[in-house]
Formats: C-alpha cells, structure tokens, sequence
C-alpha cells in the first residue's frame, strides 16, 4: 500500500517544539482533545479508570491534557452520568491525583469547565429546570437521525426522559441565576487551581449553556444578556473575568468558541472574531476555535467535521488575525497537516481526539522518527457514539483505550511456541501482543497478502488499510515468522509443533439457503476480493468475459492488485458489476458496499430482513452511510424475506408479504457470515493449546478482531 508521506525527513519541527499558553509551557504543541470519556465515578469524582486513561497520554508525550465537560454544578449540567465534577471541594483531592499523575510524566493538565445548558440530560433526568437563555419558540424539525437507529440505542439515549416521565422543564435564566453560574465557574477555576490542575478551558461552544445565550439561533432575549453580539457574549466574558479574579494573573485560562454555526441562524466567522478580541481584553491567555449547528444535518453533511479533514481550521486561521494570545484549531488533523498548519501561522496549537484515543503514543512515536509505529484512528466513530449512549469510552482501532488501568504488557512467565492461523487484524494483533511478551512466533496467511478482509475492505473505508499497514510495520519489526500463501493444517501443525494454536481464519459464508447464488451475475466478498485482486484464475474465468479478464490482466501490469489506492483508482473507471446492483444484506458489509458503489455511479438496491441499516456500525458513522445511499438514490428495501436470485433480478417478499422483484445486474451477498470452527477442530486433540478469536469466533468485525486478538496475546 502507498505510505504517506511525513513532514521533512519524518521529522515535525513545529508540531514538536515549545509552546505557552499565559505562563504555561508546554513540551509540543499537541493538545488532547476535550471529549467525554465518560469514565468517572457515580458520585462525580475521578475514577482509577480515568485517571489511568489520561496518565497514559500523559506518558505518551502529549504537550496538554483536556479534560473534557467537567460540570461546575455538578450534578446539574451534565450531560451525562458519569462526568467528573468539581462543585464542592470533595472533588479536588481525585484532581489532584490526576495533576500528580500527568505531572510525573512531566505533562500538564487543564479541565474543560462546563454547564450543559440545553443538552444537561442529568437535569432533564432529575427533573431540574432545564436552564436556557430564552423559551424556543420554534417547534423542533423532525430529526433526521432517529429512523436510522436501533430500539437499543434510541432506548439508551432516552433514559433521561423515561426518567422524568417526559416532563421537560425548559427554564429562561433569570439575572439572579446567571450569577450564580458566573459564580460557580469561577469557583471551580479556583478548585482546579488548589488541585494543582494546570489550567482551565470554559466551554463556550458546541450547543452549552455559553453558547446558547451567544448564538442567536438559541438567545432570543430582550435584556442586556440578547440582541446585540456583544448582549449575547456578555455572560462568557463575566465568567471569564470572574475566573481571572478569583485566580489572578498567573493562572492559564482560556474559552472555546465556535468559529462558526453550521445550518442554523447562528454566528459568523466574523462574530467568532470579534469575540475572540473580546476575550482577550478580558484574560484570556488563549483562543480555542471549533464549530457547531443543527446536530443531524452537521453530523451528515459532507463539508463539515468529522468527514472532511481539517475542514474548521479556516476558522482559527481568520480569527488568529485578531488575536496576539494563541489559537487552538481542531478537527480530524493528522501530524504531517498539523505539521503545516503551526508551520503556515494558522494556528498555534492543535487539538487531537481521535488520534490520542488510538494511540497515547503518538506525540513520543513522532519524536522518535516512529510515524509507521502510530496506531490509527480508522474512524469508526465509536467513541463518539459512547457519548450518544451514554456508555464508557470504546476504540474500534486500540482495545486497550480506557482500559489501561487493567492492561499491562508484562513478560510472559514462560515463553512459548505460538502459531497464529490468519493473517487478518485479529492474527496480526494476537501475533504482536504476543511477541511482545516473549513468545516465539510464527504467523500463516493462506493468501499472498496481510490483512485479510480488512486489507480489502480498504477499497471502501480508506482508514482501515492504514491500521494493515500499521500491523505489517510491528510484524517487521518483532521477531515474528510471517509465512505468506501458507495454509495451517494437521500436517503443518505436527511438523511445527507449536505449544498454542491461535486460530484467527475469518468467518465462513453460508448463503446454502437461497437459491440462485450459482448464477456467474452473484458475487459474495470472497469473489469480489479475489477478482479485482487477481488471485483467482479460475474464478474469472467462471465469471467474467474474456474482454473484463484482459481488463483485469491489465489491471495487474500496471501494479493495481498490489495496491489498495491504485485499485481504488481503478474502480472509479472499472468494476466487474453491472450498472444495477442488489446487495442481500444490510449489516455493516452491505452499507458500506453500498455507500463504495453509489460513488462510482452504479444503482444500487440492498435487501435486509430487520428493519434498519448497518446496525454493527457506530451511529454516526451510520447515518453518514445511510444518508449517502439516501442522497443516490439507492433503493433501501428492509423487513423483506429474499427468496431466490433469477436472470432479472432479486425475488422477495416485503413485509405486507407481497412478491416482489427488485431488477439487478449483478447480486452481492452481504450476509451469511458465521463462525468458522473447521480448523480448530481438526486440531483438537494434536498436542497444542488451540484458541479460535475473531470472526472465526463470532462475526465481530474490526473492533472485535483486534480486541480478540490483544486478549489472547495477553492471555497465553
């Protein structure tokens, strides 16, 4: 696969060097991102868990740690369950482990203060007004999100209103309340001050309480608290300036703000500007510049974050030219951009989430000269719908993430011969956690590539190929025999004598209950793999047509079997499918199959017996696929039985139960994946320890190989 590129000679002289915010020096100038993480105790104050998790990134080489949403009136204005709080001081000495901790890896720490505003579900669940600037007058546009969502997660997202019976309190702020809010951050500040925290970031953005009374989408009051720009950010600058009272000159103290509002009657890059100067006058040492709007359409629309990287940066940029203390941008920036970004002036320092979640070692990795070591974020949005459902922070790239408390990598008591069957994330993910504890090993892929369906699933999610290019780097560099085009077997396993038996072949296609799957038109994703990767001959031959096999041998002079992002070039231009095209199967594979195909032009039908879409995907990454399909047209079909695959088309029957047909030039199945024990069982009773993980084991994915994978390794 093509390697990117990093800055200079694997070097990154800005993103690396000092930076300071007020008295504050920082070692790089990489910030960890706000984000809930949703790992404190039930009672607000900071767990083993948490604490471990940030610890983590502190020992990576992380320049600032951003805690993120800590609630100043804990428990109201929070939005979700286990925020950690900071409104009495039984709160401080867990913050003050925290500073300790980051401080002994010689990190520095600030905490993203908070009231939710609007999106407090804690006070909606308790039935606690709701506080806001001004009454909504306008009535809610339906959501565009909740029909792509299972009965599961639309349960788990509204338990605060289960909670409350439906009796939402939305409450206009009277003068006395906002005062009590001023009140309450700048007690914080002074909290996190005695902590030892290093410094406090007020959250001004995102759809919070401070960003309602500034967005005239949300204030509609006729004090001096709405109107007029300088109405609406008054109360943000009276926190502000109640915080540097309360913890005078020296202490670092800065506001994130939107640099704009995306789909809604709310602010301008030019507001964001004059705010910015604003808060300068009123001390603040920093400027952290993001962006917010309509949830639903922000989250599916192409141009905005998180499906475009560095798409809010414009926005920093413009509001750095009215400033002298420094920016912050943010917003889905891999280092070689951030590189450019500190380099060109457009900011000065950026923020990263998703990338510290997927390795805390990122930062001392690029110090390092290690960029291929990086671990990437193949932005499956997990973590991110953790925050929707309310639920503790999951990585679908690092199972480790937010367990760093209970996974230690310690040497194996007694190193062993180790041989993994598959050469897929689980394999390859197995094979380095146990290398890495001492054991010999030696890994098999029957095929003349790494990655198994993951490496082919590249063609679609870009992302996913550069976590198989992160797992062949560790492979290459540990002690480990890769065996290419080697299949395991008995005979294998007698000559090798292996001690464990790590089965990690992938799943088996069962699709034996529907008839017509014979027909040369009807593709699974073994077929599919195989053709446009050449690996098959004689299924090409089966089925396709001499001038779509020269096409193919074509394909491989040229060097696109080797190369996922030539073969994706490729694709734009070929593909062995007709110009209609019916997926059987709505899961993860046939949406994102789906989503590949209406972008290179073909029309698409999918097929799925329950009655969404996707539902093995993360939601955000879900409704932004689904959307898609929407957006061309594709023909969703769900709650339909198919009965057979003719020369015309798909035959099924909807739920009205009805016979229908849908026409199709070529069927794809995108179901009947199960677990395949074959293997393991025909090792069974050879000498070795076997153990089946991935989707051998059970149809987990990505996310569920690599947590396998890191399981076993740790286990044997």
């Amino acid at each position: 696969m093509a390697k990117r590129k990093a800055a200079g000679n694997g070097h990154f002289p800005h993103l690396l060097s000092p930076g300071r915010i007020g008295s504050m020096t920082l070692r790089n100038r990489i910030l960890m991102c706000p984000m809930g993480d949703n790992l404190a105790n039930e009672d607000g104050t900071m767990s083993e868990r948490q604490i471990a998790y940030f610890e983590a990134r502190a020992r990576g080489g992380v320049g600032l740690i951003l805690v993120g949403s800590v609630p100043v009136m804990w428990p109201a204005g929070a939005y979700n369950p286990r925020h950690p709080g900071i409104s009495d001081d039984r709160f401080i000495p867990s913050l003050a482990e925290l500073a300790r901790r980051v401080h002994a890896h010689d990190g520095r720490v600030a905490l993203q203060l908070v009231h939710g505003g609007k999106s407090s579900m804690q006070d909606i669940a308790a039935k606690r007004p709701l506080f806001l600037p001004s009454i909504p007058t306008e009535q809610s546009a339906p959501d565009p999100l909740g029909a792509m969502n299972t009965g599961e997660e639309l349960a788990a997202m509204s338990e605060p209103f289960i909670a409350c019976g439906g009796q939402v309190n939305p409450h206009a702020m009277t003068r006395e309340e906002i005062a009590d809010v001023v009140a309450a951050f700048a007690d914080a500040a002074d909290r996190a001050k005695r902590a030892g925290i290093d410094g406090v970031e007020v959250h001004g953005a995102h759809g919070y309480l401070l960003d309602n009374f500034l967005s005239p989408g949300t204030n509609h009051r006729t004090d001096e608290y709405g109107g007029s720009l300088e109405n609406r950010a008054r109360f943000l600058l009276e926190v502000l300036r109640a915080i540097r009272a309360r913890v005078g000159p020296g202490y670092p103290m800065w506001a994130r703000i939107n640099g704009t509002e995306f789909f809604m009657n709310g602010n301008t890059v030019e507001d964001a500007e004059q705010v910015a100067a604003w808060m300068e006058a009123a001390g603040a040492d920093a400027v952290h510049v993001s962006a917010h709007g309509d949830g639903g359409r922000l989250i599916l629309w192409t141009e905005t974050v998180p499906q475009v990287p560095g798409h809010l940066v414009q926005y920093a940029a413009a509001v750095k030219r009215h400033v002298k203390i420094p920016v912050i941008t943010v917003g889905r920036i891999d280092p070689e951009m951030a590189e450019d970004i500190i380099a060109r002036g457009d900011a000065d320092f950026v923020a990263m989430g998703r990338k510290l979640i997927a390795d805390p070692e990122l930062p001392n990795k690029l110090a390092e000269g290690r960029r291929e070591d990086v671990r990437p974020c193949i932005y499956q949005y997990r973590c991110i719908e953790q925050i929707f459902l309310r639920r503790p922070l999951r990585c679908s790239s690092n199972p480790t993430t937010a367990y760093e408390h209970e996974f230690e990598l310690k040497p194996a008591a007694t190193p062993r011969k180790v041989l993994v069957a598959g050469g897929g994330p689980a394999g390859m993910e197995a094979a380095r956690t146990a290398a890495l504890r001492g054991h010999k090993v030696t890994l098999c892929e029957e095929s003349s590539q790494l990655g198994g369906t993951t490496l082919f699933s590249s063609l679609v999610n870009e992302a996913n190929g550069r976590l198989v290019e992160y797992f062949e780097a560790q492979l290459q560099k540990l002690p480990i025999e890769v065996r290419l085009n080697q299949s395991v077997t008995p005979d294998l396993v007698r000559e090798l004598r292996p001690d464990v038996v790590v089965v990690a072949c992938g799943a088996h296609h069962d699709t034996s209950g529907l008839r017509g799957t014979e027909r040369p038109n009807v593709f699974n994703g073994h077929d599919l793999r195989a053709l446009i990767t050449g690996q098959d001959p004689a299924l090409a031959a089966a089925k396709l047509s001499l001038p779509q096999r020269a096409l193919l041998q074509v394909g491989r002079l040229v060097g696109a079997a080797g190369s996922m992002d030539r073969l994706r070039d490729l694709t734009q231009r070929w593909m062995p499918l007709g110009k209609r095209v019916a997926i059987v199967g709505g899961g993860l594979v046939g949406v994102e199959l789906g989503e590949f195909l209406v972008n290179r032009g073909r029309q698409v039908a999918i097929l799925e017996q329950s009655a969404g879409l996707g539902k093995e995907m993360a939601m955000p990454r879900r409704w932004r696929a689904v959307h898609v399909l929407r957006e061309h047209g594709a023909e969703i079909l769900t709650e339909v039985r198919v009965q057979e695959i003719t020369d015309v088309g798909v035959v099924y029957v909807d739920k009205d139960n009805k016979q229908q047909t849908v026409a199709a030039d070529s069927v794809i199945l995108a179901y009947g994946m199960v677990e395949n024990r074959a293997l393991a069982d025909a090792l069974r009773g050879l000498g070795p320890e076997v153990h089946v993980i991935g989707d051998a084991h059970g149809v987990g994915y990505i996310e569920g190989a690599v947590r396998d994978g890191a399981t076993i390794g740790m286990a044997i």
